[in-house]
Order: C-alpha cells, then structure tokens, then sequence
C-alpha cells in the first residue's frame, strides 16, 4: 500500500459538486492498493498514521499524533499513486490493484484506521470522479510505502 499523508487545517471531497465527506484539523490521506497487499500491510500502515508525531506541542515541535490532538482523518482512494513513468510519456498502472482485490482491502484499511485512531474515518467514494479540497498545514507532507518499511 501507499501513502501521501498531508496535515490539514481542513479538507473535504466532493462528487458531482456535492460534498461527500469534510474535516477540520487531522489527516488526508491519499492511498493506493498493489496487487501484493495484504492485512499485515493494512495493520501497519493504519497504525504507523495514527502514531505519525507531525502535529506540534505546546513548544512548537511536531511531537504529537493526529490521535493526540483528537484530530480527524479523510481518507481516499487514489490508484494513480502506483504510476510507474520509467517508459514514454503516458503512466502504466499495473501495478495497482484491480477493484476486485483493491475494494476489500481499503474497505478493511478504513475499518482498521477507524479502529486504531477511535473514531470514524471520513472517505470519498472508491472509483469516483472526486474533487478533493484542502488547505495543508505547514505545509506537511509525508509519503510512505509498506513495501519500504525498513
């Protein structure tokens, strides 16, 4: 799975000019699915995001999780995180995974963040045309890759 996590002071995403889901201070959360994910890639992404210290403590230092700050999270779908652009102009998305697979996984990494942060998660809609709205904190900006952990 892959991450573009950013820290927002709000966000929300719309479909067919109707908005679908909005939070305040928190997490979007960007995420694709490979054809080689599985649940332990689910378990330690949601629970690398919640323990994610980029939110700033009394002094000023991003020591704290958007669990800390009972902050929020907006999480959506995005296959195009797995663009490969090594040849020609035009990205390749075969490595991301097919609705089939792709479906069960961020429905179960959605019920797990929902799980581990202690509330609900805020989505859009999974295969969608959505306009996602934010304004970014910082700005802060993490990527991250269950195939990297190391």
């Amino acid at each position: 799975m892959r991450a573009v996590i950013q820290r927002v002071s709000k966000a929300s995403v719309s479909i067919e000019n109707k908005v679908k889901s909005e939070i305040k201070k928190g997490l979007l959360i960007l995420v694709s699915v490979e054809n080689a994910d599985n649940t332990e890639d689910i378990n330690w992404l949601s629970n690398k995001i919640c323990q994610l210290r980029i939110f700033d403590d009394q002094d000023g230092v991003m020591n704290l999780s958007v669990k800390d700050i009972n902050g929020d999270i907006l999480t959506i779908s995005q296959f195009t995180l797995h663009a490969k652009t090594k040849k020609g102009n035009r990205p390749s998305y075969q490595q991301a995974a097919k609705p089939e697979v792709s479906i069960p996984l961020y429905e179960n990494f959605i019920e797990q963040l929902g799980f581990d942060l202690g509330k609900k998660i805020k989505t859009g809609e999974f295969g969608a045309y959505m306009k996602v709205s934010l304004e970014n904190d910082g700005p802060v900006t993490i990527i991250i890759d269950t195939k990297n952990k190391a």
